[in-house]
């Protein structure tokens, strides 16, 4: 028996998602939850194989999810799940512990693909954070050309959120900062993307991801 747990808010994809693995296994238990609260519940009650995860989920949406969960189950297998950039967000993950990245807009045989890897103990990784292994291997700089990818995880964060059009203490609340740190952040952000307000924070994070995207198909 196969025991998996769907993650994500959006009931719609959670349908689609468990009816894709239900056609996948002979013998499988599927459980959900909306909200990263919910998710952390069932995973202190009982042990999973595989929990297929939005970052985008409300009650958690940040990196920090991933020890939180394994605090409660250090073997748990993690595919992330989401719609969030590859390029900027799937090496990132990797490195805080998820087992795998994987895009919404993938079609089902990849879905398949990903959940049967991270099952499988292998890691999942998609073309983009292919790409950039490859450039860590011949030593070439990214950085130099986008500048997102000097940016901490915790910087990633705080410009999502920023160009998602959250204050600094509405930031403060969400990734449980203070927010003179916050404040901190946005000036270190500022200062590495060259900005000096919003709007040209926004155009410039469209611009960079947008580049990196090219850079990787």
């Amino acid at each position: 028996m196969v025991n998996i747990l769907m993650a994500d808010d959006h009931a719609i994809v959670r349908f689609g998602t468990i009816a894709l693995i239900r056609e996948m296994f002979e013998e499988v238990s599927v459980a959900e939850a909306a909200n990263f609260d919910d998710a952390l519940k069932l995973v202190e009650e009982r042990p999973f194989d595989l929990l297929v995860l939005d970052i985008n989920i409300p009650g958690g949406n940040s990196f920090q999810m991933i020890d939180v969960l394994r605090l409660r189950q250090p073997g748990l297998k993690i595919l992330i799940f989401t719609a969030y950039d590859e390029h900027l967000y799937g090496f990132r993950y990797l490195q805080a512990g998820a087992d795998g990245f994987l895009m919404k807009n993938s079609d089902e045989q990849e879905i398949k693909y990903a959940i049967r890897s991270v099952l499988n103990n292998e890691k999942y990784f998609g073309p983009s954070v292919k790409a950039y292994l490859l450039d860590k291997i011949h030593q070439k700089k990214q950085e130099v050309s986008n500048p997102l990818l000097t940016l901490s995880n915790r910087e990633t964060e705080v410009v999502r959120l920023l160009i998602q059009g959250h204050g600094i203490a509405e930031i403060a609340r969400l990734l449980h900062l203070q927010i003179s740190t916050v404040s901190t952040y946005k000036v270190r952000i500022f200062q590495k993307l060259n900005v000096r307000n919003i709007v040209e924070l926004v155009e410039r994070f469209n611009l960079y991801n947008g580049m990196g995207q090219g850079q990787n198909n």
